[in-house]
């Protein structure tokens, strides 16, 4: 579970156009962070 005002790990993800997003490219920035946990899958 994320702690509210703790930072975030970095990570880095694939975008809808297989571009590399990572979160310190954000930094200093305001940042929504949204998750679907079965978007697109079978369950």
């Amino acid at each position: 579970m994320v702690e509210l005002g703790k930072k975030a790990n970095d990570f880095c993800l694939a975008s809808a156009n297989k571009e590399q997003i990572c979160l310190k490219d954000y930094s200093g920035k305001w940042l929504v962070l949204f998750f679907y946990v079965r978007d697109n899958t079978s369950g």
